[in-house]
């Protein structure tokens, strides 16, 4: 049984975005979701998110939870009752807490890898990561700054802003199936990030993604956010 939603707050949360060659991303993408591009390119990422009062709406500050946790991530359409819909596909979650790794699946959407999380944050400046019970490796080292990269797929800021706030729709799979929450913020608010590294071994994996068909995009940051999430229709 899932709790119908969930509240609390984003302390901080870090988008790094990649794009990818579209045809890598259909063959990646189970069935119904596709790939949702921008010109011309998919869009995949890791969520870095720093949860605090985690706990069921209605239910008292005092007794949520608070956790460091990644989330793998591609940006994807899909058709549901004769209408296309937008929203992000979530293979992989890993995080801090053994509550999640637990209720992961049950309570709320999504098997939990544990992981180990290194955070050092100071004066705007972020170096996270984490190694996760598997082995799965993820490190950045970044700066907030007021220039978003003109190298960058997303015509500036906003741009980038939009589409991800657009994706509030999220599915992972849960047996024949997949699960979903909608994330609601009660403000939308990011800022760019001068990446002076990063690393993921997931998206380094070059038999899941052939050499060259992934490129590092951009990073964006988000930071104090009152949220909730709340349960969506099981997708067969």
């Amino acid at each position: 049984m899932k709790i119908p939603a969930i509240h609390g707050y984003i302390d901080r949360r870090i988008l790094i975005n990649y794009t990818l060659d579209p045809d890598v991303a259909s063959a990646l993408l189970p069935a119904p979701f596709r790939p949702l591009l921008h010109n011309g390119r998919a869009i995949m990422g890791i969520c870095l998110i720093r949860l605090k009062n985690i706990k069921p709406k209605g239910f008292n500050d005092m007794l949520g939870i608070s956790s460091e946790n990644g989330a793998h991530r591609f940006a994807v359409e899909w058709d549901e009752n004769g209408i296309t819909k937008q929203g992000v596909y979530i293979p992989r979650r890993d995080t801090s807490s053994y509550i999640n790794t637990i209720a992961g699946g049950r309570l709320f959407p999504g098997k939990h890898y544990k992981a180990k999380f290194s955070v050092d944050e100071q004066a705007g400046n972020y170096n996270v990561g984490f190694v996760s019970n598997d082995a799965t490796t993820l490190s950045i080292s970044a700066s907030q700054s007021n220039l978003f990269p003109q190298t960058s797929i997303f015509e500036n800021l906003e741009s980038a802003s939009a589409f991800f706030q657009n994706g509030s729709l999220g599915y992972t799979p849960a047996g024949k199936g997949f699960d979903g929450v909608k994330l609601h913020t009660l403000s939308w608010q990011v800022s760019a990030l001068a990446v002076h590294s990063v690393q993921s071994s997931y998206f380094e994996d070059e038999i899941r993604f052939p050499k060259g068909s992934v490129v590092f995009d951009n990073a964006l940051l988000m930071k104090n956010i009152e949220h909730e999430w709340q349960m969506l229709q099981r997708i067969p």
